[in-house]
């Protein structure tokens, strides 16, 4: 088999996976490629950026071609099995820059919040809350470019691996701010409400818990679009293993465009954590829950969701005993 004849097999069989996946949509990219002024600054110290942003759908390809372009090299090579490695690390580094500037973006607003209790009218205070402004601006467009790059990537990687890329730590998200110039003051209460929302998403709450040992994704993704079809706007609770059941669930929530918070363990309960885990997604008053056959914490969420009369699917490892109950 020559090399090119492995190397155009591999792309036909990525463009299959990739035909399976729905594509991010255009609008996105080019809702987080818009320019939100005419001028804006990346740092305080540097002058403002009158020139455009890059052509969206030229992002979207390169994203895709760095991602797919690696696995393609490492294919069929003894350092393919480095190749989930190596693309975590792509995508990890699209959203490490994107959290970068999104902690400069935090600080940048802090300072120009700062400007304008303290404005005393004059020309002066007039042209700093006019540069505060066109940094934020310029912090928040890049962000929100970078974190769409960093998505698409993760999309890409889920397609290669057939496993979502999930970070370490630090929650994702995105959504770009359309407004235009606007007062300093309105403006910043407009960034907190965005932050607000994108650090805790209103919709209700639908729970999903697993067990970290599960092949049959098709069970799950059925479910989970059932209930979407039912509550368009819903927000996924998970308990964030990165195995199994809930990284069955992160996956589908990528494919469908559902927002997830993932809860992670609290090590401060001891043996107790898992347990206070099931009882905090509980208190988040969920209109639904699915819990498929795992462990005792499993067990327990299901007690917890059956006292609590929260219409629920209890999925079990042999179909034939899956119940719903509500």
């Amino acid at each position: 088999m020559t090399d090119a004849f492995r190397i155009s097999r591999s792309f036909a069989e990525i463009a299959d996976l990739l035909a399976e996946e729905p594509r991010e949509p255009a609008d996105s990219f080019a809702a987080a490629f818009a320019e939100t002024a005419c001028e804006v600054r990346l740092a305080a110290a540097e002058d403002a950026v009158s020139a455009d942003m890059p052509e969206a759908r030229e992002v979207q390809l390169a994203v895709e071609m760095m991602v797919t372009t690696l696995f393609d090299v490492l294919r069929d090579t003894r350092l393919e099995p480095l190749a989930d490695r190596i693309g975590w690390g792509v995508v990890h580094s699209f959203h490490k820059v994107a959290e970068g500037l999104g902690r400069e973006a935090d600080h940048a607003a802090r300072k120009l919040g700062e400007r304008v209790r303290e404005n005393d009218g004059s020309e002066i205070a007039a042209g700093e809350i006019e540069e505060g402004q066109a940094l934020c601006n310029g912090l928040d467009e890049a962000c929100e470019a970078l974190a769409c790059m960093r998505d698409h990537a993760a999309q890409m990687f889920h397609a290669e691996t057939g496993h979502p890329w999930s970070s370490p730590r630090a929650t994702l998200t995105s959504g770009k701010r359309t407004a235009s110039v606007i007062a300093a003051a309105d403006f910043l209460a407009a960034r907190r409400a965005k932050r607000i929302e994108a650090q805790a998403p209103s919709g209700p709450i639908v729970l999903f818990s697993g067990g970290q040992v599960w092949e049959d994704h098709a069970r799950i993704w059925r479910e989970l679009d059932g209930i979407k079809m039912r509550i368009p706007g819903m927000v996924l609770a998970t308990s964030a293993q990165d195995r199994g059941c809930d990284a069955i669930a992160a996956a589908w929530a990528a494919r469908s465009g559902v927002k997830l918070v993932a809860f992670t363990l609290d090590r401060r309960h001891g043996k107790r954590a898992g347990f206070a885990r099931n009882e905090a997604m509980m208190r988040l008053k969920p209109v639904e829950a699915v819990v498929c056959e795992g462990s005792g914490l499993q067990s327990h969420l299901a007690r917890l969701v059956r006292s609590g009369g929260v219409p629920a699917h209890f999925i079990a490892c042999d179909e034939t005993r899956t119940r719903h109950l509500g």
